[in-house]
């Protein structure tokens, strides 16, 4: 992993109208009605028109050491020049790159106490965090920023839950009876400009945040989940992060790996995306049956999955075979294994295990040195108490730990991606998210799922990898009416170092020999990522690269047929060899699979999909074809 970092100060100045790199982006100081601090946000369009995104009314923060209630600016320094280079191993894009202008605005309260909030506009967007230096034990007691979000403007959020799996319905306004909301939040300023709310950059004296609306409905305020504990000595926030710009802006922005810490880890060689098999979907208890778990490995080895995931219960394993059984039979099919563990802080039931393994130092290292000297090759860890302060540590611990001995980490019901997949490239996915797995616990998700497929590109799996488990042809307890080619294309719109393949083997093996050998070769981790077209809830259509190769995801989330529409004009010159996976015209004939070498010029430009339907297009240069 790489990492570049220049900067260059310029002198102070009393000019506190600031602007991106590219003068994209631009951040306006004013004082609030009442006195206090307030910021705009300002983009310019594709023509060049300017347009106020959003306003951020309050700024500040409480503690013993500051009373936010009564800042007055004192200076502006700046601004200072980021340029920046790092590769990433995971993700949707590999060599990432910014560019920022850094303003530190300092103010102090009526006893002349300072307080800093660092802004850095980058080409994509705002971030900010504050600064406090020489605290003496002290705790910050309460967070200021708010959000402003006009009534009559479209804005698309979860209501919070510590699982962060839920739907994100759009809304025009901020009187509703939920008040507390998770992030990420989509809001359209208006047709062409777009924001993402979210935060990066958790260390381990921080708890996450969320977004609450009180009183005043249009004010959406930072929460942190719990007060932060006593620190001495200089303490920063988490950076507050605002994606702003097209909707390709957002989709394809790496800003919450931008803000955060480089990669912590010197040996990285090790690290391996690529595609799971997975059997809770189909067998909720499966794990425990050897001869199922066995069926998973066989299938995983059939189709040139590289990895299994062997979920809860491993632990009283039966029918013929223990954990150590199926560890062999793995190794001797060429599959990695993965094992489930309850990270033992939220459910902890006894049915729920292997429990208490990973919580103490002591036990975390000796479970970690057995499964690194048993070949296992990761672990996903479910079940997590919220974003407290003691979790986020708890999560790093699992992270830092896992790294020394060889272990990828996935996170399951647990809060979303923050930035640590760049700090710690051993985080290869996390949950947060309404997925597939939920057809197995209420029918709402039969009628709702195509919507919420196509809402996802452009919320959650936005700030990092989303493990929705896609791709399930069969039905589970409840079923799916979305197609084949919809459900093929989850598998390129989603985005997850970890792909979780969650349908019975006989499913897979049962389709035609061109998906089956499209599942084994898809790569999980990319090159580049572009959005082609879409609007959330109604279409997306999704690009990805790995080398040469252009991978391209369309789904429609409507209940009607549409024509979703692509623009290769990224593509350079050249003949392309271009297979499609389309909907086809019954359940009995599922597929309409065409393989054709095309000009880049005769590319298709439209893909017509079935109501809730979808396609994937692999489109490979003919040069690079040795087949």
């Amino acid at each position: 992993m790489i990492c570049l970092l220049a900067v260059c100060w310029a002198a102070c100045t009393d000019d506190v109208s600031c602007h991106s790199p590219n003068g994209k982006i631009g951040l306006e100081y004013a004082e609030s009605p009442s006195g206090q601090p307030s910021f705009t946000v300002t983009c310019l369009d594709t023509v060049g028109r300017e347009h106020r995104v959003i306003d951020i009314s309050q700024v500040g923060v409480d503690c013993n050491a500051l009373k936010g209630n009564s800042l007055r600016l004192k200076s502006v320094a700046g601004p200072q020049r980021i340029s920046e280079s790092y590769t990433m191993l995971t993700g949707k894009k590999r060599n990432c790159s910014n560019e920022a202008s850094e303003y530190l605005y300092t103010f102090t309260d009526l006893l002349g106490r300072e307080l800093g909030v660092r802004f850095r506009l980058y080409n994509d967007g705002v971030v900010f965090r504050y600064e406090l230096a020489g605290l003496e034990h002290d705790s910050i007691q309460n967070e200021r920023t708010t959000y402003r979000i006009p009534e009559g403007t479209r804005r698309w959020m979860q209501k919070y839950d510590i699982s962060y799996e839920d739907f994100y319905p759009m809304s025009t306004t901020g009187q509703q009876e939920n008040r507390h909301w998770a992030y990420p939040a989509l809001v359209q300023a208006d047709e062409e400009v777009w924001t993402l709310i979210t935060e990066a950059g958790i260390e381990r004296y921080h708890s996450a945040s969320s977004l609450a609306n009180g009183e005043v409905p249009t004010d959406y305020q930072v929460v942190p989940a719990e007060n932060h504990r006593p620190v001495s000595g200089d303490w920063h926030s988490p950076w507050r992060v605002l994606i702003v710009g097209s909707l390709a802006d957002i989709v394809e922005s790496t800003l919450v790996t931008d803000v955060s810490e480089p990669c912590r880890l010197t040996d990285t060689d090790w690290i391996r995306p690529g595609s799971v098999s997975w059997i809770y979907w189909a067998y909720n208890h499966g794990s425990k049956d050897y001869q199922i778990v066995k069926k998973y490995i066989d299938m995983a080895a059939e189709l040139h999955l590289p990895y299994v995931l062997i979920d809860w219960e491993w632990d009283v394993m039966e029918n013929g075979g223990t954990i150590d059984d199926a560890l062999r039979y793995a190794d001797s099919k060429g599959v990695r294994v993965l094992l489930w563990y309850n990270s033992s802080t939220a459910w902890a039931s006894p049915e729920a295990g292997p429990l208490f393994r990973l919580n103490k130092p002591e036990d975390r290292d000796r479970e970690y040195a057995m499964l690194n000297k048993k070949g296992v090759a990761g672990v996903k860890i479910d079940f997590f108490a919220g974003d407290t302060q003691e979790t986020m540590n708890y999560c790093i611990d699992l992270l830092e730990d896992a790294a020394k001995y060889h272990l990828l980490v996935n996170f399951h019901g647990a809060t979303i991606p923050r930035g640590w997949q760049r700090t710690y490239p051993n985080f290869m996915s996390a949950e947060g998210v309404y997925g597939a797995e939920w057809y197995n616990n209420k029918p709402v998700l039969t009628d709702k799922a195509a919507a919420h497929n196509a809402t996802s590109p452009f919320t959650r799996n936005v700030v990092g990898p989303m493990d929705y488990t896609p791709c399930t042809f069969s039905d589970s307890q409840h079923p799916h009416i979305t197609t084949h080619a919809h459900e093929l294309a989850l598998s390129v719109v989603f985005e997850s170092a970890l792909q979780h393949w969650a349908d019975r083997p006989e499913s897979y093996l049962s389709q035609l020999e061109a998906v089956r050998q499209f599942m084994g070769e898809l790569p999980t981790a990319w090159d580049d990522t572009r959005l082609l077209s879409g609007y959330p809830g109604e279409s997306v259509v999704m690009a990805r690269r790995k080398g040469d190769v252009w991978y391209v995801g369309g789904l429609n989330g409507t209940d009607h047929s549409n024509a979703l529409v692509m623009d290769w004009s990224f593509l350079p010159e050249g003949t392309y060899r271009v297979t499609t996976f389309a909907d086809g015209v019954s359940a009995g004939q599922p597929w309409n699979i065409s393989v054709d070498e095309v000009e880049n010029g005769h590319l298709p430009t439209a893909c017509q999909c079935n109501a809730r339907g979808g396609f994937v297009v692999r489109v490979k240069p003919v040069s690079a074809i040795t087949d």
